[in-house]
Parts: structure tokens; sequence; C-alpha cells
């Protein structure tokens, strides 16, 4: 992600919603956020009353995120799923399609043996990703838009675009730009996202140990079918 921009880009939406509520459901009060980015939903569950532990790699968007309002509650830490505690939380969350990112088997399975670890008996470990069956990245392609927005800090205009280089076998990659029109510096931001398959990830699941696996439909409390644009899978330690 590019923080310096990434607030604008993404408001709050349907799919924040969904977590809380899902969160709500599982009564649960440690939580940790992997994969937290600028920590838009982080303060929110921080603000709800849930003990909330960040992380994520990238040290700018953090810096943004303790910026916000509750952010001095949080627990904040530049890492990965490494840094997870044993048997500490009782909820384990990645949003925004953060499950997508982890493009080899091996860091998948990484992710979801540390989750497992970090989970108290019972706890929970919810995350979305995208149907390979839907071929978003066939829409994606067809975006050749120009955008401005301002700099929030300084006021300059940006100029904002995409670049495709397209899918390989099950990995999408494209390239975020940002240009400063003012001091005609160029931000590059190489992005790559995998697409595994419902069975791919029930599969991965059920190998960490996980017991009850299930996994819910585009933004609601339905069990998911083949024609789901997004997963939200919930499973159970």
């Amino acid at each position: 992600m590019i923080a310096l921009v990434y607030d604008q880009l993404n408001q709050w939406g349907k799919d924040d919603n969904f977590f809380m509520e899902l969160l709500v459901s599982t009564e649960s009060k440690a939580i940790a956020d992997l994969g937290c980015g600028t920590g838009r939903i982080t303060v929110e569950m921080a603000k709800a009353g849930y003990l909330v532990t960040a992380i994520d790699p990238n040290a700018e968007a953090i810096k943004y995120a303790k910026k916000k309002d509750y952010a001095d509650v949080v627990t904040w830490i530049i890492g990965d799923s490494a840094d997870l505690e044993t048997a500490a939380y009782d909820a384990v969350i990645m949003t925004a399609n953060v499950a997508q990112v982890f493009i080899t088997d091996e860091s998948w399975k990484t992710v979801v043996d540390d989750a497992y670890c970090a989970l108290k008996p019972g706890g929970h470990f919810i995350f979305d990703t995208r149907n390979p069956k839907v071929k978003a990245w066939e829409e994606w392609q067809k975006d050749d838009k120009v955008d401005q927005i301002q700099d929030l800090n300084t006021g300059d205009t940006l100029t904002m675009w995409d670049e495709y280089e397209g899918l390989n076998g099950s990995v999408f990659t494209f390239y975020e730009k940002i240009k400063n029109e003012k001091t005609n510096v160029v931000i590059e931001d190489k992005v790559q996202l995998i697409f595994r398959s419902y069975e791919e990830i029930n599969e991965s699941l059920h190998q960490a140990g996980f017991t009850k696996v299930k996994a819910y439909e585009d933004w609601e409390f339905k069990l998911a079918t083949s024609k789901a644009k997004s997963f939200i899978f919930h499973s159970v330690k």
C-alpha cells in the first residue's frame, strides 16, 4: 500500500461493518489485527473497547496509524505474524484482503500456523479473500482512469493511476503510481495478490489444526457459494 493516500481511497464500508458485527458475535476481548496498515479498522476496534495488538511490516503505515484517535490504547508492532504472542488472543483478524498478499504456499502456511498458535483455545481466525472464479482482475485491467487527489499534509495535487502486469498462474501483479504535480516526484508500489480457491484455503485451515471452519458470502451472514465475489472465513481453534 501507499500509506500517504490509503485512507482517502478506502473509506469505511459494508465490509468493515461486517467485521465489527462478526467480532461482537465471537465475544472476543483481546484481538490481533494482522496486516493493520494505517489502522483504519484497528482504531474502531479499540474505540469499541477491545484490547488490540496491531501488526504490519509497513513502518510508514504504522506512523500514520499512530496519529489517529484511540491509537494510544493500541499496541503497535512493525513486523509480521512471527510477532504474535502464543495463546494470547481471542481473535486474530486480517481485513482488506490482506490474506491475498501471501503469494507463496510457504508464506501462507506460516501465517495460518502462526495465527493458530497465537489464539487461545476457542479463539477465532477471521479474514476475507476474493473468489478467483469471479476473475476480479479482468475488471481491474479495464480501468485506465487517471485520478487526482490532494496530499493532506501539504495540499499538493497528486495524480494517481495503475499499470497492470497481469495474471501469472494465480498471482496478479500491478503497480500503483502517484505523481506529485508540484515536485514531479513519482511514488510506485508493486502489488501482487494471489487468488486461492475456497478449497485450497479450507484445506490449509484444517491442516493447521482448525476444526471449525466456515465462510460467509459478500459481507452477509449467509454461507458462501461458488458465486460469491468475496469469502469471509471464520475458523475456530
